[in-house]
């Protein structure tokens, strides 16, 4: 219950700002009184004073800056600081981080409990400021929106009915038909929907599949495929036209795979989609890469390697000329680490040109060209023009023939820096695998500056992590010294909704970096096999990725099973 000394400072200064009628004031004062409530509460349900006014008066009784949000933008990062229902229930809305600062709006300055919540969640301190509350409920439906219940409420408000086509007659629909349907509003707002909740979740690719009596949605969320709920089976085909329009393919044809692009902007972002359609039994799958450039490292210092490794890859880049391997399996992070060395290298006086398939990521300052093999555009052909454009620095998207392997090697002994990527396993096998390709060992020892094998792993939530004890049966059956751990906090995930009840959030690499020196150029000559390579490079200092992991785990940052499962034993 309000306090009545404070009610009185209120009204004071309701009255003084001449907020509302002094009879309309005494009246909410009155009413305050008689049934237990707070006067500011009064005013605001009954709507007699305004929203400017309100938020001005709290802020002189408060002592706390006020605040206008209408033309703001919350900054998604900070909206993942707290659930939303949190925010929802609490009326609170996070502005500004700086450093361990957190600015959060409040619709209700007294609601302290709220305030203790977010501070316990965040691990911040936090700063409240008054604003109008009706302003903080309209940016969290906007912005904080949970986009499955949103996909859920849209499924049930669209009856079968709504579209006249199904599975049985697919064959017969016309083109006509299939346009129309793609332009229905549910089945704009259905794909709207399951766009939204992947860039809310932060997922890599969006996968819809036909199977015989649902339509599965799935993302791929920090490399891992989560299930969500589907949308009907009957507008299957409705969903696919929306997107192949969208990609600007072509809807008639449902026989033959394709590729397409599209752009979108939701949540504060604005994303590149790349989507893939395969037709299988029961219908196209759907792939949707989401390309975010948001989430790019800007540079090495970004991707939170471990310092020997930066220190590694610093040195190699720095380099004049000579080739550099980054090698891992697809989806180990590959591009993204060569995408950070070019933005390190990026300069006024340095000529960079690239050559990938695709070009996923468009970087300002730098020359990116397409390969298109239907029309004689290889990795090889492009390469051998690039090196006519007097590059300084030059990225291969993949070594996968003997050609590109000679060209690049080429490149590489007459002045160049090269940069490209190879799938072998580890970092000694890149040396094996161009030698099979045709390389003779001479002209790769010359060349070679370094290879390097990268995986990425999750990392444990930080808001639900929890200790747990040596799992020793664990590290017996792989052959893990327990000693080297003992006496370390070690954790385990739990779940919690930042992390949609994973326990993990968020991905970083691993990196084993093999630098050629000259004992590694002398097994090279001599042609020596992949276990010869690794052996003297660990000699050498190099660390290997399952010890890179470990490290890992014993800073904390996640577990033993997450590096058991990317990484094989040394």
């Amino acid at each position: 219950m309000e306090t009545e000394s404070s009610s009185s400072k209120l009204y004071e200064i309701f009255l003084r700002r001449n907020a509302a009628k002094p009879e309309v004031l005494l009246e909410a004062r009155k009413d305050a009184e008689a049934t237990g409530s707070r006067f500011e509460k009064v005013l605001a349900e009954k709507n007699l004073v305004s929203a400017s006014h309100m938020v001005l008066a709290l802020s002189e009784y408060l002592n706390m800056p006020p605040v206008a949000l209408g033309h703001f933008t919350p900054d998604p990062q900070l909206l993942d600081l707290a659930p939303r229902e949190v925010l929802t229930r609490h009326h609170m809305l996070p502005l500004h981080r700086c450093g361990r600062l957190l600015t959060v709006a409040m619709g209700d300055p007294f609601d302290v409990i709220g305030l203790v919540t977010v501070h316990d969640l965040s691990g911040l301190e936090v700063v409240p400021v008054v604003a109008p509350d009706r302003e903080i409920t309209d940016l969290l439906q906007r912005f904080t929106r949970e986009p499955t219940q949103g996909l859920e409420d849209i499924l049930r408000d669209v009856a079968e009915s709504d579209v006249e086509f199904g599975l049985e007659r697919k064959e017969d629909i016309s083109l006509e038909e299939m346009l129309e349907s793609a332009e229905d509003a549910p089945v704009i707002r259905i794909v709207n929907s399951i766009m939204v909740e992947g860039l809310r979740k932060r997922a890599s690719d969006i996968h819809i599949e036909p199977m015989e009596k649902i339509v599965r949605l799935r993302y791929r969320i920090d490399g891992m495929l989560c299930e969500n709920p589907s949308p009907p089976k009957h507008l299957q085909a409705a969903i696919t036209s929306r997107i192949k329009i969208m990609s600007n393919l072509n809807i008639a044809e449902r026989r033959v795979p394709q590729d397409g692009r599209f752009k979108i902007k939701a949540v504060g972002k604005e994303v590149d989609i790349r989507v893939s359609i395969l037709p299988t039994v029961h219908g196209e799958k759907i792939v949707m890469r989401i390309l975010d450039k948001s989430s790019l490292a800007p540079n090495l210092d970004a991707l939170q390697l471990d310092p020997k490794s930066l220190a590694n890859l610093r040195y190699a880049i720095a380099q004049p000329h000579g080739m550099i391997l980054v090698t891992g399996p697809t989806g180990s992070g590959k591009t993204t680490t060569l995408y950070s060395a070019l933005q390190e290298l990026n300069q006024p006086d340095v000529n960079i040109i690239t050559v990938e398939d695709p070009v996923e990521y468009q970087l300002p300052g730098i020359n990116q060209v397409q390969a298109h093999a239907e029309i004689g555009l290889t990795f090889a052909a492009g390469l051998r023009s690039i090196l006519r454009q007097d590059p300084d620095i030059v990225l291969i998207g993949e070594i996968r023939d003997g050609e590109t392997a000679a060209i690049a090697v080429q490149a590489a002994l007459t002045g160049h820096l090269v940069l490209s990527t190879l799938h072998t396993n580890d970092a000694a096998g890149a040396i094996a695998r161009m030698v099979y390709m045709g390389i003779e060992p001479f002209l790769l020892a010359s060349s070679l500056l370094m290879t390097q094998a990268q995986r990425l792993y999750r990392k444990l939530c930080p808001a639900c992590k929890q200790e747990r004890a040596m799992p020793s049966e664990l590290l017996l059956a792989n052959h893990l010294d327990a000693d080297k751990f003992r006496g370390l906090a070690l954790f385990q995930p739990r779940g919690c909704p930042k992390c949609n009840d994973t326990g993990f959030r968020g991905r970083a690499a691993l990196m084993e970096i093999l630098l050629a020196d000259d004992s590694i150029r002398d097994l090279i000559l001599k042609n020596a096999n992949t276990g010869a390579v690794a052996e003297q490079a660990v000699k050498n200092g190099m660390t290997t990725l399952r010890e890179v992991g470990l490290q890992r785990v014993r800073e904390g940052i996640t577990n033993f099973e997450e590096i058991l499962r990317v990484t094989t034993a040394d």
